[in-house]
């Protein structure tokens, strides 16, 4: 196996013994497959495997409860929830637990502007079940995700990250991306922080509180969607859904290391 790269805390990287090396990147010559936008959201997500590089979740598997902190990517617990290592239900009260820790730093650092925490329960207890019967709905089943809070999530309300815009417009359903999503078993842990409508590129926010870069305190996490970058980059959600109309996926996935995806503008339905 080769050396494994681990990503360090701002403050503790050497600035001074950071070289650039010029690479010759080739293209990874992956497979193009069509999706077709009115298809059923599982079959859409299995042939988006298609285009995935190869990759063996059992590979990086130890078992050590003791083991040092590690990235879990959708794959990774797809194959844990299959092989029975855990369930969505156990890591259900690990996340419930990590969220309140956020909450209750100095300074505060909060994620996510609304949670309730039994509903992520009982939304990983229907997950638990299904692979108790052996029957996940696709490989997003038990896969946390965040939802940016300009995006609809029902019965949640999409304030924008104001404290007024939930008053003038109600939330009904879905967004069709969330209701997607929903329909792949992916578990809804609700509404992340952003910046305020969205006009800021630093994720600063005086309303709720501003997120902050989890591997420096001190930065910013970079906006708009400062929250669904920040859960990320924290190991608490393995996606999030963010927004984009002029860097505000980009932005604050570069700033917190994570991948940061702007799908070409119209590709898939924007309602709610």
């Amino acid at each position: 196996m080769g050396k494994k790269q681990v990503m360090l805390p701002a403050s503790e990287v050497d600035l001074t013994a950071v070289k650039y090396i010029p690479e010759n990147i080739q293209e990874p010559g992956l497979a193009v497959v069509g999706l077709e936008e009115d298809g059923k959201p599982e079959k859409r997500v299995e042939l988006a495997l298609k285009c995935l590089p190869e990759y063996d979740p059992s590979s990086n598997w130890s078992g050590d409860s003791t083991a040092s902190f590690r990235y879990w990517n959708i794959r990774d617990y797809a194959y844990a929830y299959r092989s029975k290592f855990t369930t969505p239900s156990m890591v259900a009260e690990r996340f419930i637990s990590a969220i309140e820790e956020f909450n209750n730093k100095k300074p505060p650092a909060p994620l996510l502007i609304s949670f309730d925490p039994d509903e992520v329960r009982k939304q990983a207890a229907a997950s638990t079940q299904r692979f108790e019967q052996g029957n996940p709905l696709s490989i997003l089943d038990g896969i946390f995700m965040s939802i940016k809070d300009d995006i609809d999530c029902y019965p949640h309300p999409s304030k924008g990250a104001t404290t007024w815009m939930h008053e003038v417009r109600e939330v009904k359903k879905d967004a069709i991306s969330v209701s997607r999503l929903r329909s792949c078993g992916a578990i809804l842990v609700v509404k992340a922080n952003m910046h305020e409508l969205g006009m800021g590129t630093t994720g600063n926010n005086a309303n709720y509180g501003t997120t902050r870069n989890p591997h420096d305190p001190d930065r910013y996490t970079g906006g708009s969607s400062s929250g669904p970058a920040a859960i990320v980059a924290s190991g608490l959600c393995s996606a999030a859904l963010g927004t984009d109309g002029g860097g505000s996926i980009r932005i604050p996935s570069s700033l917190c290391g994570v991948v940061g995806l702007k799908l070409t503008y119209g590709q898939t339905d924007m309602e709610g």
